[in-house]
């Protein structure tokens, strides 16, 4: 089976990174991810006209993509460029609009941020412990880790209406917003709900909010793909130039054999990847996609820890590339479900 991007995607693929390259270097990057709004709300607009936004949405919707290979395009390649950019909660809003048949015009022009809120401090990953409840078109309750929620207009936030889940959208200014910083760069906020108004969106909403999450986790292999791709570039240049007894360390049979388990690991997280982008849509969405994440959890990790072994102490400064790029892939694994959960999901299916 031929698994080459299309040209589409391939044009899409390569526009998007050598904006990335241009913009976003990685002292600009420095600057932008770590003091609010954690993103850089000018290059935003630019990625926006670029069709970035466009390429996660079905034409139904207004878009041009919205496959499994859309986001791992797109994703792909904001791996490779560390950007900060409050794309996810786009993605997940994004699918949740088209479930809804809702007008997503300002959502893919980039005019309207919106974050998802779905996340509790006891329902961190999963729908079946949501305890936010939503009477007569007032929510009340608490979202933790909503990723964008910093700088969002608009929240689509999940709340327990009578036995079912329903998806409200809740504008920024009339819920209680306290944003913050992610330890890898970004944002995100804790979102505080005492009888604020919200308009209902969806209706039973449970397996809309599944495919969203599906979609979000998906997004994040393609995303760890590209980021370890990045690393294990900075890695090899790192080995062949680095020497120790006058030659490049690189030459050491034993930093060798550690190098072809980086490059090993990165290719099984990119096979998963792309075997769980080609499942999106079918029945066994959500076990693709927990597979696609429990593997790419413990490769993301594994390059991560062996750049920084490997580079020795400059790994751990912030004037390295490297120590951002290591702390991003560590911080994948626990978005939307980490290793643990993912298994446990899978293994539940096979029981059943």
């Amino acid at each position: 089976m031929d698994f080459s991007l299309t040209e589409d995607r391939r044009m899409l693929s390569d526009s998007l990174t050598r904006f990335l390259a241009d913009k976003y270097a990685f002292d600009h990057r420095g600057k932008v991810a770590y003091d609010a709004p954690f993103h850089d709300p000018a290059l935003w607009g630019e990625m926006a006209e670029l069709g970035v936004l466009y390429a996660l949405a079905p034409e139904k919707a207004g878009g041009f993509g919205g496959t499994g290979f859309d986001i791992t395009t797109v994703f792909e390649a904001l791996g490779r460029g560390l950007c900060p950019e409050p794309v996810l909660g786009t993605l997940m809003a994004s699918k949740l609009l088209t479930a809804a048949g809702a007008d997503q015009a300002g959502l893919l022009d980039g005019s309207r941020r919106y974050a998802v809120a779905i996340g509790e401090l006891d329902a961190p990953y999963d729908l079946d412990n949501i305890a936010t409840l939503a009477e007569d078109d007032k929510l009340s309750g608490r979202k933790s880790v909503v990723y964008g929620g910093n700088d969002a207009d608009v929240f689509l936030v999940a709340a327990r209406k009578g036995d079912a889940l329903a998806v409200y959208e809740v504008t920024g200014t009339d819920a209680q917003v306290t944003g913050y910083g992610l330890i890898d760069g970004g944002g995100a906020a804790e979102l505080f709900l005492d009888a604020t108004p919200g308009t209902l969106l969806l209706d039973d909403a449970e397996a809309a909010l599944t495919d969203a999450l599906d979609a979000g986790r998906l997004a994040l292999c393609a995303e760890a793909v590209g980021a370890m791709d990045a690393t294990n570039e900075i890695l090899l240049d790192y080995l062949r130039t680095r020497k120790q007894f006058g030659v490049a360390i690189g030459k050491f049979q034993a930093l060798q054999h550690r190098a072809v388990d980086v490059v090993t690991e990165i290719e099984q997280a990119r096979s998963i990847t792309i075997l769980a982008a080609s499942r999106m849509g079918e029945t066994d969405q959500s076990r693709a996609v927990s597979m696609a994440k429990t593997l790419t959890g413990r490769a993301a990790r594994l390059v991560a820890e062996e750049a920084i072994q490997m580079h020795g102490g400059i790994a751990m400064t912030w004037e390295a590339a490297v120590s951002h790029f290591a702390k991003r892939l560590v911080m994948i694994d626990a978005q939307l479900g980490d290793v643990d959960f993912h298994l446990e999901r899978v293994m539940a299916g096979y029981a059943a």
